[in-house]
């Protein structure tokens, strides 16, 4: 287990600038998760700190030691990838074994350390298996063992569930929370999927165009988002945002809508309130429902707010047709308050 220090790291390919001076300090034992939509620079940072990129500018650490000329092999690292990049003609075992046959450690102790990551992971009974005769999840599994035995000071893991179905990837995020709880190990975690990013980082750091957007726990970061970016990534569905200007009765909309809002912020001119923090009200606003979107938990509400395009998230079984109208109000307590660069000001 060991520190990572990011410390103002940029990279180029070429004139493009991929990287922008990103600087971030995970703790020991902190599972950390970077998110950010494609092409944010999140795979090219972790395959920097795996030592597969090299570093153009800045210095990366891991345990207190310097790595940027480090190969990857010396840097104490176990990177799972999202192919599974297990060879096929090797059973579990021998796929788990391979990096210790490699560095010739002695049978006993790598039978020790296969039996170990198997019972950890619930493979024992598919030791002798090949891949192909394993599921999506069974092979998921087999990729964390091979990087268990290892015993590093750092998990790397680069989109790992992105090509399972949703009820397995749902069932894997589980499973690695877990491990880490049960191991402890350093943990760095690149998704483009907020929702993973959510239920199993204790840190998520957000990321666009090579630039660190903010950096924060799960909750933070969705209680207080940073910006209009942050407050659109983290929740799911994304937070409704309405421009206007703030005014002594609340925060009026460009097509003339009033919102209710706390006084103050002049400078808002960016409304911002998540689906799930609309409530129904028979006083409110008239939202034109186009589409209702039961899930049996919850009523997912897509329609308009005048010329607004907006999104409601009720536990209410919403009983409408297109066309007509559902009456909600803003929870005041959970409105958010942006300036016109999208800074948030409240």
């Amino acid at each position: 287990m060991a520190t990572v220090t990011i410390n103002k790291v940029g990279k180029y390919y070429g004139e493009f600038e991929a990287l922008k001076q990103v600087s971030v300090d995970i703790a020991d034992s902190e599972f950390v998760v970077l998110v950010g939509p494609s092409g944010c620079g999140k795979s090219t940072l972790l395959r920097m700190i795996a030592g597969l990129e090299s570093i153009s500018s800045g210095e990366i650490s891991i345990g207190g030691r310097v790595v940027n000329d480090v190969p990857p092999t010396k840097r104490d690292i176990a990177m799972v990838f999202q192919n599974y990049a297990l060879y096929p003609h090797m059973t579990v075992a021998q796929n788990m074994s391979f990096s210790l046959r490699l560095k010739r450690l002695p049978k006993l102790e790598i039978k020790s350390k296969i039996d170990n990551a198997a019972r950890i992971l619930g493979l024992e009974t598919l030791l002798d298996r090949y891949p192909r005769q394993l599921s999506g999840g069974q092979r998921q599994r087999v990729a964390m063992g091979r990087a268990i035995v290892r015993d590093p000071q750092v998990f790397l893991f680069d989109e790992p569930l992105s090509n399972l179905d949703a009820k397995l990837r749902v069932q894997m995020r589980a499973e690695i929370k877990e491990l880490h709880q049960q191991l402890k190990t350093t943990t760095i975690y690149v998704t483009h999927d907020q929702v993973e990013a959510m239920t199993m980082a204790d840190k998520i750091v957000v990321m666009r165009d090579g630039v660190i957007e903010q950096v924060g726990s799960p909750l933070d970061l969705y209680d207080r988002p940073a910006n209009t970016f942050v407050a659109g990534f983290i929740g799911s569905p994304s937070m409704n945002f309405f421009e206007g200007e703030m005014t002594t009765d609340g925060f009026k909309t460009t097509d003339g809508i009033l919102l209710p809002a706390s006084k103050g912020a002049p400078e808002s001119q960016i409304y911002g309130i998540r689906p799930e923090h609309l409530r129904l009200d028979p006083n409110g606003l008239g939202l034109e429902v186009n589409v209702l979107e039961p899930t049996g938990s919850e009523t997912q509400v897509i329609g308009k707010l005048g010329a607004h395009a907006i999104n409601g998230l009720f536990r209410e079984r919403i009983q409408a047709i297109p066309g007509s109208n559902v009456n909600v109000t803003p929870d005041l307590d959970l409105v958010h308050l942006f300036d016109s660069k999208g800074k948030r000001v409240n």
